[in-house]
């Protein structure tokens, strides 16, 4: 399975579909970090719409864009959006401007990390459930390039990323991503995990976790059908634990971005997103630690107040 092949030019007129093409990059003490995102909404009916997001975290607050286009792909880029951003497995380039910010990348992504598909079979890929399939065609690798910011150059050399691709016909009911890397313990390591709640009739069913992390050059699989996942969430982060790993993350609201993330067939998800988040995992006896260096989305159907929202909506 090609874990970056788009899935948007193959959907019937009458089937919804949503699709996301994302990347981090981390440098690796400072607290910056770029998040980029291109979707692709298509309602059932409707020609699919694209968007391009971009985010950059820092310290004392993060910096968002979002805005509309086109949607195409190539051999070079699975998805563009207009002439507003593309995602494509060696790098990724874009310019946004729309009222209070600016932003251009030109990035290029470098690494041997084996893909993840985070499913543990594929059969479940081309299965009507889970709704949303998830893959990280690099689920860590080296950023280089350079982002402008309302006119400030920032040069990226050799900062920790990852890249990710997602599909479906909706969005979990609930949802959470970690994404970890830049341990101080240990430098090549990583995290990838996703965990949902979907509903399936009347029925909510419990926390499933799928995913991966690397500790000392040797990936263990996470969660999977029948592994049970024990999930604390609080307004500035989370704590998650299934089988041998716990991983607990620092998610300040001020370092938090909030979207509201839509499904094509309807229906609105709030998101609050803290991609500069600290991170504590336990693995096997072994801790490992980053102040900046991971990842927190949690994506819900209920409205938080306290979750400053982006002014972009989706839909």
């Amino acid at each position: 399975m090609d874990v970056l092949q788009p899935r948007f030019p193959g959907v019937a007129a009458g089937r919804p579909h949503y699709e996301s093409f994302y990347v981090t990059a981390a440098h690796p003490t400072s607290g910056d970090t770029f998040w980029v995102r291109c979707t692709v909404r298509k309602p059932p009916g409707a020609e699919p719409v694209g968007s391009v997001w971009f985010t950059h975290f820092r310290p004392d607050g993060p910096r968002a864009a979002k805005a509309d286009g086109p949607v195409s792909t190539s051999a070079t880029y699975p998805v563009a959006v207009g002439d507003l951003g593309r995602v494509g497995r060696d790098g990724a380039s874009g310019e946004l401007s729309v009222p209070g910010l600016r932003a251009a990348w030109d990035l290029a992504f470098s690494g041997d990390e084996e893909p993840l598909a985070h499913l543990p079979h594929a059969r479940m890929y081309d299965a009507p459930v889970p709704r949303t399939k998830s893959t990280s065609p690099r689920p860590d690798m080296t950023v280089d390039g350079t982002v402008t910011v309302d006119g400030e150059e920032i040069r990226l050399e050799g900062w920790r990323g990852m890249l990710g691709h997602n599909w479906g016909t909706e969005h979990a009911h609930r949802w959470i991503w970690l994404r970890g890397a830049g341990f101080a313990e240990d430098p090549s390591a990583w995290l990838d995990v996703v965990i949902g709640r979907i509903r399936v009739g009347p029925v909510t069913v419990p926390w499933i976790a799928n995913g991966a992390v690397s500790v000392g050059g040797r990936r263990t699989r996470v969660g999977g059908l029948g592994k049970r996942v024990a999930v604390t969430t609080r307004p500035d982060g989370v704590r998650v634990a299934v089988g041998g790993l716990t991983v607990e993350v620092d998610a300040p609201l001020a370092r938090t971005v909030g979207w509201e993330y839509a499904d094509p067939a309807g229906g609105l998800h709030q998101v609050r997103n803290c991609s500069d988040a600290g991170m504590r995992v336990t693995l096997e006896g072994r801790t490992l630690t980053t102040t900046y260096g991971a990842a927190y989305e949690l994506g819900t159907p209920e409205v938080d107040r306290a979750v400053v929202m982006q002014p972009f909506p989706d839909r």
